[in-house]
């Protein structure tokens, strides 16, 4: 059985799609971007700053659904620019250093609202 997560401590979805969505002990989180989901806008003027409020973001919706950052186990990464690999990935390691999950890094040519980094997840419990 499917079940829908969703938090104010999170941006509203823009479009048809749910924050989360639980089935079993599965958890999966929609690609969130670096929406201040207090006033919906984008924050951050470089890759760190958004690399910290998208995982923020996604920390939120762990934690409405009974979760943790280090229940993830997949995440997908879309960065606007490949050469803020390293940078990102300061900040990525200090929120996942415990059992990092897998991960796919990738470069797009644009990604919502201009930002520069979209992530979505996968966790489990068990």
């Amino acid at each position: 059985m499917k079940e829908i997560v969703f938090t104010d401590k999170a941006p509203r979805p823009i479009g048809p799609y749910s924050q989360g969505v639980k089935v079993g002990d599965v958890l999966y989180v929609s690609g969130q971007i670096p929406v201040d989901p207090n006033t919906n806008e984008i924050v951050g003027k470089n890759i760190e700053e958004q690399t910290i409020r998208v995982i923020e973001n996604i920390k939120a919706i762990l934690e409405s659904a009974g979760y943790m950052l280090d229940n993830v186990v997949m995440s997908f990464v879309y960065l606007k620019d490949i050469k803020d690999f390293q940078r990102f990935n300061e900040v990525y390691s200090k929120y996942f250093s415990n059992n990092p999950p897998a991960r796919v890094t990738i470069e797009v040519s644009r990604l919502p609202r201009d930002a520069l980094i979209e992530i979505s997840v996968i966790a489990q419990k068990g």
